[in-house]
């Protein structure tokens, strides 16, 4: 279903609709891996366990365990409704804009034995445009989670919006915008096309019956995989140029600053070593294994059902 196929029965309010949908429930179920990517990603001392004896986090389980401990439950969610904007506003650009891409490509000829490049290009401009609209909730969510209980900068989504482009101005809402361009356009053209790829694998040498549900879960998986790990230094780089300057409190360590993306990326090499580009990086494939999954396949079965109803009536 993903992509364009002239068996489907839908206009572009239904992908718009499906893609938003597909969004909201990915958030729901996945934002704690995301609260835990992030705390990894913003945590200046090391995460190795042998390297990691004075800080705050160490691993999957321990950072989990504590942050429950120190802020409830809840601070597994925290940021759950910028979070929530953020990945609808996404997710109805992404599918949407991969769909008419695809569409005008089909009818350009440029399909058969180039599907590859063509879904690898549609789905990076795809992914650039959903960016771009989405951005300024990313940074207001990555501030939301990076801030500690006891030293709250902001009250919640609209104060933190208030207070950032009162403070800082508005360009501060895209902040990380460039890194986030060369990370997020070849992830989400290596998504899109790793999922195609896997999709025919699937059909191929597994199972040729028309199951959405399980070919999707198991193609989606697979390219959350392949897609996170081939861009994630970039993910690292974005989120700390997101909380650049922003004092989250001694809780959890040194403070991180630096003045533009270079001096970002040479400022993380120079204290923290290569490895720190990984920070976080299994906390990481674990979201991206678990949200590749659920977006595309409720994105898929919302779809499908929509074009049975149409077909029905």
């Amino acid at each position: 279903m993903v992509g364009y196929d002239p068996k489907k029965n839908l206009s572009e309010l239904d992908y718009i609709f499906a893609g938003s949908a597909s969004g909201f429930i990915t958030r729901l179920f996945c934002q704690p891996l995301d609260v835990l990517k992030i705390r990894f990603q913003l945590q200046v001392e090391p995460t190795m366990k042998k390297y990691a004896s004075n800080s705050k986090y160490q691993s999957i389980f321990q950072a989990t365990k504590l942050i429950v401990k120190e802020e409830g439950i809840r601070a597994l969610w925290k940021g759950h409704i910028p979070g929530q904007l953020l990945s609808i506003t996404y997710g109805f650009a992404q599918f949407s804009t991969f769909e008419v891409l695809t569409k005008q490509a089909a009818h350009l000829g440029a399909t058969g034995k180039w599907n590859t490049v063509v879904n690898f290009s549609c789905g990076l401009f795809a992914g650039c445009t959903a960016t771009l609209v989405s951005f300024p909730f990313d940074v207001v969510r990555t501030r939301l989670v990076a801030q500690s209980y006891e030293q709250k900068s902001y009250k919640g989504v609209i104060h933190a919006f208030g207070v950032i482009t009162k403070n800082e101005g508005r360009m501060v809402l895209f902040r990380g915008v460039v890194p986030t361009f060369i990370q997020v356009g070849p992830h989400a053209g290596f998504q899109f096309m790793f999922y195609k790829i896997f999709i025919n694998f699937y059909k191929t040498f597994i199972s040729d019956e028309n199951s959405t549900l399980s070919s999707s879960v198991f193609a989606g998986s697979a390219a959350g995989f392949c897609a996170k790990i081939a861009v994630y230094p970039f993910d690292l780089v974005k989120k700390r140029l997101q909380i650049s300057g922003f004092n989250r409190g001694k809780t959890f360590g040194h403070n991180f600053s630096c003045n533009g993306m270079m001096n970002c990326i040479y400022r993380i090499y120079k204290k923290e070593g290569y490895i720190a580009f990984f920070k976080g990086l299994n906390a990481s494939l674990v979201k991206a294994v678990a949200t590749s999954a659920l977006h595309f396949s409720s994105y898929e079965v919302i779809c499908e059902t929509i074009h049975k109803y149409r077909s029905i009536s």
